[in-house]
């Protein structure tokens, strides 16, 4: 038996190992995998010198999704939720998600010329723990894509498209080994229909938690970061997106980047409270919500200008 017992921590031992000098992505939705838990004492956000987008009315939307309670892909609450957030967007209307019925993206347009930029989130929540709500994962992300498609209503230029994922999440019966293939079903289907229209896309995942800082995702295409960042600089807050690196992440901005689209996700992986019943609004700040959401508006209206 101490042999036995021997042989399988040397065999575990040895995967942990491999995993560690390989890299094997991280997934966006199940599972813990964080490695680099943020401080206890979160950093300061700096305010933007920016007054673009409108962060007071984006934090009364994350309140008003949290009313709905947990939101499955396919539940009845989050096809509720899904019937305010077409409302809200301009020219807002539904997209089937292929092969799962039942799922719905939720899509709005800003008109301009090809090829479209795709400013996107997921709005769906986890399925598990019960009572999980999601304030940051991605409440939050839905919240500030929907304001940026109201306060980018002034600009003009490229097409612009709101897109929120249904099925982000992985559904019941999915290992997390298997997330890339049985979750992001909303933007496999939207790249799977879309592709040849799209030019960049930008996600907002975990954006809006205290202290929020935003290193370059891994598999995030390098010069649309580079972007990001340039735009975070001219308004004011270049902090939030250092200038470091941080884990490749399944999530739906994979899809997009293997049809060749280059595509950002902005994400803190770090945040400690995802994937339980702890990532509730009170972990969440205005300062940062309005930091990213200038960031993206300065992002937009310059790639609208391209």
């Amino acid at each position: 038996m101490l042999v036995v017992a021997l042989v399988v921590q040397l065999v575990l031992g040895a995967g942990l190992i491999l995993v560690a000098v390989n890299g094997f992505p991280l997934i966006g939705g199940g599972g813990d995998g964080k490695t680099d838990r943020a401080p206890a004492v979160a950093p300061a956000v700096p305010k933007a010198t920016a007054d673009r987008f409108d962060a007071p009315r984006a934090f009364a939307l994350i309140r008003r999704e949290l009313s709905y309670g947990q939101r499955p892909a396919g539940s009845a609450p989050l096809r509720r939720l899904a019937e305010v957030l077409r409302r809200e967007l301009p020219n807002g209307r539904f997209e089937p998600v292929t092969g799962h019925p039942g799922l719905r993206n939720v899509v709005g347009t800003l008109p301009g010329r090809a090829p479209a930029i795709v400013v996107g989130a997921h709005y769906d929540s986890e399925y598990h723990p019960k009572g999980f709500v999601g304030a940051n994962d991605s409440a939050a992300g839905t919240a500030a894509v929907v304001e940026l498609a109201r306060d980018l209503r002034s600009s003009s230029g490229r097409e612009v498209r709101f897109v929120l994922f249904d099925g982000e999440e992985e559904g019941p019966g999915c290992p997390n080994a298997r997330f890339d293939r049985c979750a992001l079903r909303g933007s496999r289907a939207y790249v799977a229909a879309h592709r040849r229209e799209v030019g960049q896309m930008v996600l907002l995942d975990y954006i809006a938690n205290l202290g929020v800082r935003l290193p370059h995702e891994g598999s995030s295409t390098p010069a649309l970061w580079a972007r990001v960042r340039a735009a975070a600089d001219e308004v004011g807050v270049g902090a939030v997106f250092p200038p470091t690196d941080q884990v490749t992440i399944y999530d739906d901005h994979t899809p997009f980047l293997r049809a060749g689209i280059p595509a950002v996700d902005l994400i803190d992986f770090s945040y400690r409270y995802a994937d339980g019943l702890q990532d509730t609004i009170d972990k969440l700040s205005l300062a940062s919500l309005d930091a990213v959401g200038e960031t993206v508006f300065a992002l937009v209206s310059g790639l609208r200008a391209d």
